[in-house]
């Protein structure tokens, strides 16, 4: 089993934020942990985790305990992905190479984004690791299927497609700064994300058969409907507060979530999952697996693959820890009785809330 080489250097989460935040200019910095408008969404994110207390049982034997899980039949080491971030490449120069190679070596799934390099092509060939690709729509259907089997023809274990992106949002930190991203610049064909329908879905699973994912979805009737049209996977999400301000938390979306798929499909979130316990909370809930989006990136920023690598190691022992304190030797014997809803957050949230020896002027 691969290390990091970082363990004394960065001996807990906090110190790998502080070495990101040291590492990048306002602009990027402002990108990674901003979100649209008034941030109301990035807040709510953390603050229905916040809101989840645990139940722990005793005296149960935890000598050993086994954090590993299967998705979508690949076998991974501790239940989560690096969700699908744009311009992976403005915090470390390898882009989504890099956490090819970081997820390949730790044994967790990597999901690409479309608007990342060095593109997928690149990205297959840095690493032999679990990677799903995640697509922007923006062109006809002929385009769209045209990426669908670059896809397959490289060994991308399932396909995504983001569906809460129909008009880019006001995100004002970047604003503030002036920060325009690269693959912004580069992009076009906006509208035909804007006209995106389930008829998309229907001729992609007619068409195809590599599992097939939606992501962005917020709701228990959009879930139902994901279901109806044969989605393989429903991934809860927000955009991490970058898209819809004054959305609901992730957490207080995947209850409905579950309940509307009602095991037909896999279910995957992210939204501000930041620690170990936050991921047993969602497994607990119910969720297959967990997206991380800004940690991944504060590890690269930090220390590039070994930084993302050790990230990975830091959330795979809190991860243990907490199961042990659960009472609990697999991830497959959490359930709900594990979680009290409702408990007050000791903290007002926001993007830092979860690092209490940073504080929010981060």
């Amino acid at each position: 089993m691969s290390t990091s080489g970082l363990e004394d250097k960065f001996q807990n989460l906090h110190e790998i934020v502080k070495a990101a935040k040291a590492s990048l200019p306002q602009g990027p910095w402002d990108y990674l942990v901003g979100g649209a408008e008034t941030e109301t969404t990035v807040r709510r994110n953390r603050q229905a985790l916040d809101s989840i207390a645990f139940r722990p049982r005793v005296l149960r034997n935890v000598a050993q305990v086994d954090l590993a899980t299967t998705f979508l039949g690949k076998k991974l080491r501790i239940p989560v992905m690096t969700a699908p971030v744009g311009g992976l490449e403005t915090f470390d120069p390898a882009g989504g190479a890099a956490v090819a190679r970081g997820t390949g070596e730790f044994g967790v799934a990597q999901m690409l984004s479309s608007v990342c390099m060095p593109g997928l092509e690149e990205t297959a060939k840095a690493a032999d690791n679990v990677r799903i690709f995640q697509l922007y729509v923006r062109g006809d259907t002929a385009w769209v299927d045209d990426i669908v089997r670059r896809a397959i023809d490289h060994g991308y274990a399932a396909f995504t497609i983001t569906v809460d992106t129909a008009h880019y949002s006001r995100r004002e930190r970047d604003i503030a700064t002036r920060f325009v991203k690269p693959w912004r610049q580069r992009a076009t064909g906006f509208a035909f994300q804007a006209g995106m329908t389930w008829d998309l879905v229907k001729h992609f699973k007619d068409t195809f058969s590599i599992p097939l994912g939606l992501k962005g979805i917020a709701t228990a009737e959009d879930a139902a409907l994901c279901v109806e049209h044969g989605v393989d996977f429903v991934y809860v999400s927000n955009h991490g507060g970058r898209q819809l301000d004054h959305g609901r938390g992730s957490m207080d979306v995947l209850p409905e979530v579950l309940e509307a798929v009602n095991g037909r499909a896999r279910v995957v979130v992210d939204g501000a999952f930041y620690r170990g316990a936050d991921v047993v909370k969602a497994i607990a809930m119910g969720a297959d697996l967990v997206g991380l989006g800004r940690l991944p990136c504060f590890g690269l920023a930090a220390a590039s693959v070994p930084g993302l690598i050790r990230v990975l190691e830091l959330i795979e022992e809190e991860i243990k820890i907490a199961l042990s304190l659960l009472g609990v030797d697999r991830l497959s014997a959490l359930d709900r009785s594990y979680l009290h809803r409702g408990a007050p957050p000791v903290v007002p949230a926001h993007v830092m809330s979860a690092f209490p020896l940073i504080g929010e002027g981060y």
